[in-house]
């Protein structure tokens, strides 16, 4: 691209988030949100007032490198005005781009809509199939999700139905009721074992599935609802009669989870919670949205009306939740570009594909991005080095996230806000 010809885009370094000073620090590593905890920066930061052993193994990936990250094309340094040319570049002549992974915050994922609507993009998340079993569901038969509070002054009855809640380690202390509460509590493991960790405020039962998961919750649900059952498993029927016989019960469960027809198991969860609801009160907690899935499916519904697996194209919108999963598109030859976002850490390194690829990610993402056809630009953390927003895993809140410290890194907002600008003027450069 000849830069020579276009106006200066916005540059991204200058709008690093100012440090938080002795602000509550909320934990951007599952979409629990945790605020009630501490954040001491140090080489790797330290958590206070907690042993969370995701939000600390996350942490140890922000110790300062030896030597900054330095943005690069195709396994060279560059600069970053340099690489935001040859990603536009790229942007332009791309026929049907992929945005994928999507892990950011929400002025992250408002951009890179807008992005998309530039470009004509198809937008999925990292963790897109365990989204769809959530979003199936609600699509075919409407929701009844509870929230951490009703949890943890209402339930009296909380079944984990194929999940210890292990990928979400401060769970059961965030719903455990008050210390004055009078709330009597059962916790009950369906399918699953329970965590090796007491659970405060609730005795602990653990029982056995009849068959794989969609068995067992066909037969949960078909019991709850007094139908014939052949030779239900004694424990099974016990606590159907519990289930329908709790003032305030909710039945927890984890899309990530489940097998290739976790949507069907989500849907009869949600059957047997809306029959209860005839005669008394439950509802659902999903365990999940991690790495900014919450998020970013949540903005792409304001923004757009349809939820993630759409793209933006020339026909307006197109919502296919199987056939624009990133894995298929990828392995079909489907797209030509691959521009990938994963903001929060080590752990969602892009693809092997052999289609060009743009990488917005984590500093130490740096390794899996030197090679050629690959652009690289190594962005903010928010909740460490950026400040932001989050939806929380009930979808009721977006809380605050507040910098700890300037690394001098741009965020996912400000490099897809300058790549949109250089894509605007190369629009009109054809005009």
């Amino acid at each position: 691209m000849n830069t020579t010809t276009l106006a200066p885009a916005p540059d991204p370094s200058s709008a690093a988030a100012p440090l938080a000073a002795c602000a509550p620090w909320t934990c951007p590593f599952c979409s629990l949100l945790c605020d009630g905890f501490g954040l001491q920066d140090g080489d790797p930061p330290q958590l206070l007032g907690s042993d969370c052993p995701r939000a600390t193994k996350a942490l140890a990936a922000f110790a300062r490198p030896a030597a900054p990250v330095t943005p690069s094309i195709d396994g060279a340094p560059a600069t970053l005005e340099a690489t935001l040319d040859a990603a536009a570049a790229r942007l332009a002549g791309a026929r049907q781009p992929l945005f994928g992974g999507l892990a950011t915050d929400v002025a992250g994922m408002r951009q890179l809509y807008r992005l998309a609507n530039a470009c004509g993009a198809i937008l999925d998340h990292a963790h897109g199939d365990a989204l769809m079993h959530a979003l199936r569901p609600l699509q075919d038969r409407g929701q009844m999700f509870t929230t951490l509070a009703e949890i943890r002054t209402r339930a009296d009855l909380v079944v984990c139905f194929g999940t210890d809640a292990s990928n979400y380690p401060e769970f059961f202390r965030r719903c455990a009721p008050t210390a004055n509460s009078e709330l009597q509590r059962r916790t009950v493991f369906v399918s699953t074992v329970p965590p090796a960790q007491a659970i405060e405020g609730s005795s602990v039962e653990t029982v056995t599935g009849q068959g794989d998961l969609f068995d067992t919750a066909a037969t949960l649900a078909a019991l709850v609802e007094q139908r014939r059952v052949s030779r239900p498993a004694p424990e099974l029927a016990e606590l159907a009669d519990a289930l329908r016989a709790a003032r305030y019960a909710v039945l927890v469960w984890e899309p990530a989870q489940l097998p290739a027809h976790g949507a069907l198991i989500g849907e009869t969860l949600l059957r047997l919670v809306m029959s209860l609801n005839r005669s008394t009160r439950a509802g659902m907690f999903a365990l999940g949205g991690l790495d900014g899935a919450q998020t970013a499916n949540a903005a792409m519904t304001w923004l757009s009306g349809l939820p993630l697996r759409s793209r933006v194209g020339p026909r307006g919108l197109e919502h296919q939740p199987l056939q624009y999963a990133t894995g298929r598109l990828l392995a079909g030859d489907e797209v030509d570009l691959l521009l990938w976002v994963a903001s929060f850490g080590p752990n969602l390194p892009p693809p092997p594909t052999g289609v060009p690829r743009i990488v917005l990610g984590h500093p130490t993402q740096a390794p899996h991005c030197a090679e050629k056809g690959t652009i690289f630009i190594p962005v903010a953390t928010p909740g460490v080095n950026a400040s932001g927003h989050l939806l929380r895993a009930d979808g009721v809140v977006a809380l605050p996230l507040h910098a700890i410290r300037d690394d001098g890194l741009p965020g996912v907002a400000d490099v897809a806000r300058a790549l949109d600008a250089r894509l605007a003027l190369v629009a009109e450069d054809a005009r």
